[in-house]
């Protein structure tokens, strides 16, 4: 089996490469910075999904190694907010969601032509309101609702589709000062692989987490119908 994993160089995305390699997969690798891995199953394939460039990259990556089986997206920024440093609000956006969109629109049509594959992105159960990290659960609320127009669209094609939605993991993404329930990038690898094995829609981890984000969902959305301006001091 073959899959290209998109983000793999720390966290969940290197995670999973590790185990996929270790049972026999052939994985083609992209992220902005090198990777550590080596096997002779192991190609990878520098390049900052961010970045202008980088449809043109991932066009060449897929001309010279498809066809992948399957293709996962891992890549995934967020900064905590800060109303006096909005500089990388829209960077959040593009690479969490802008990313992942471009990534579909290159490895879906050739799926979607031999009626077979399985393209997995990871979300968030963080993909609702937050005034914590606002873009950061803007991007993967349009990230779960993108991936579960995709599930429904291209199920008739043969094309699988699965929305990872993970709580806190133990990463570099892992910022908030409280972090109930986390999970270390092993045991999110484990959830990932088994989704491979056994295609789902949606994949949500762990529940507490999930049931926690449903609970300030509702309270964040009374702040907001309670919302008034506030008065500016003299």
């Amino acid at each position: 089996m073959r899959i290209l994993v998109v983000g793999n160089t720390d966290g969940i995305g290197l995670a999973v490469t590790r185990r996929l390699l270790d049972e026999g997969w052939t994985v083609a690798g992209l992220s902005r910075r090198p990777s550590p891995l080596a096997s002779d199953r192991y190609r990878h394939t520098v390049a900052d999904v961010g970045a202008s460039d980088y449809r043109a990259r991932l066009a060449g990556l897929l001309e010279a190694e498809a066809p992948f089986d399957a293709c996962l997206y891992c890549a995934g920024i967020g900064e905590l907010f800060d109303p006096n440093d909005l500089r990388r609000e829209a960077e959040v956006v593009r690479v969490n969601l802008v990313g992942a969109v471009e990534t579909a629109s290159l490895v879906l049509p050739a799926m979607v032509g031999a009626r077979r594959g399985h393209f997995l992105a990871l979300s968030s159960i963080g993909d609702g309101v937050s005034p914590t990290a606002p873009s950061y659960a803007a991007s993967k609320a349009g990230l779960s609702s993108y991936l579960g127009g995709l599930a429904l669209a291209l199920r008739r094609h043969g094309v699988h589709v699965t929305n990872l939605r993970f709580g806190f993991v133990d990463t570099k993404m892992a910022k908030a000062p409280v972090r109930p329930f986390m999970i270390g990038p092993e045991k999110a690898a484990a959830i990932v692989v088994r989704a491979l094995r056994r295609p789902r829609a949606r994949v949500t981890h762990p529940w507490r987490t999930a049931l926690l984000a449903w609970v300030l969902e509702r309270v964040h959305a009374v702040r907001l119908q309670l919302a008034r301006p506030a008065r500016a001091r003299r």
